[in-house]
């Protein structure tokens, strides 16, 4: 199961609420790169898209 660490202020937008880009309820967490996104709805979305093996 993926952990991430948001404790960083980075992780909260102090200007409200947004939709979640994963279930749209609202939440004030921000992804690295962003988006709306509540940490367990990250978390669960990455134990579900696992990094893909290059076999090149």
């Amino acid at each position: 199961m993926a952990l991430l660490d948001w404790r960083s202020p980075e992780h909260f937008d102090p200007t409200g609420d947004k939709p979640c880009v994963i279930c749209t309820k609202p939440t004030p967490l921000r992804s690295d790169s962003g988006k709306p996104v509540h940490k367990v709805c990250a978390e669960d979305w990455i134990d579900r898209h696992p990094p893909k093996e290059d076999n090149a």
